[in-house]
């Protein structure tokens, strides 16, 4: 399967409702898919329902945004002389709205195999994602949704993918029983790298 294929529909892109504070003047990014520090916007339940407007265009003053613009705002922190700096202390621990778990190994494959290559991986993930909330989600699994298409490899998104669209009986199941067959493909690819498919927030 090639990267960014049509073949799962095309992702929902509404302008965001949200957004444009002078929290953060002066700071403004041309990538809306990956961020300053390493989190998947793209893959975003927040840029998804349109309540942000991406790294850049958000709504919140950001300390490491602020800290870009006192190192001659760098695009993204690998290219920082200091990083990784005490900031990324911790970082991958815990969860907010969008998982944190990949910010570093992200940001580590984008500086890897450049950011051009890298948005089209998440081009694809977007076009995964969004045939996954608009032909599976009953309502209780975009987190779900969102946290696999983040932390599982495009490869094994891919695999999953072709598992469903093979299934010839899933169409004969309730729209409940489809959704639920689905999120089990997924955790079970996961479950094989013990992965959790959940945010995971600090108590």
């Amino acid at each position: 399967m090639s990267v960014c294929s049509s073949s799962y529909g095309k992702p929902n892109r509404g302008k965001s409702r949200i957004y444009g504070s002078d929290t953060m003047k002066g700071f403004e990014r041309k990538n809306q898919l990956f961020s300053l520090c390493g989190l998947n916007c793209g893959l975003c339940p927040m840029l998804l329902g349109n309540y942000c407007g991406g790294c850049g265009n958000g709504n919140q003053s950001c300390r490491i945004a602020k800290c870009s613009l006192e190192h001659g705002k760098v695009e993204y922190c690998y290219e920082c002389e200091q990083y990784p700096c005490e900031k990324y202390q911790h970082i991958d621990e815990y969860d907010s709205f969008i998982t944190h778990r990949r910010r570093k190994a992200d940001l580590e494959r984008a500086q890897s195999i450049g950011i051009e290559q890298y948005n089209l991986e998440q081009q694809e993930k977007i076009q995964i994602l969004s045939h996954l909330l608009s032909n599976y989600n009953d309502g209780r699994r975009k987190n779900f949704f969102c946290v696999a298409v983040n932390l599982l490899e495009l490869s094994e998104l891919q695999e999953a993918m072709k598992q469903i669209q093979l299934n010839d009986k899933l169409s004969l199941l309730s729209y409940k029983a489809q959704c639920a067959y689905v999120a089990e493909v997924f955790q079970k690819i996961a479950d094989r790298r013990n992965i959790k498919l959940k945010l995971i927030k600090k108590k």
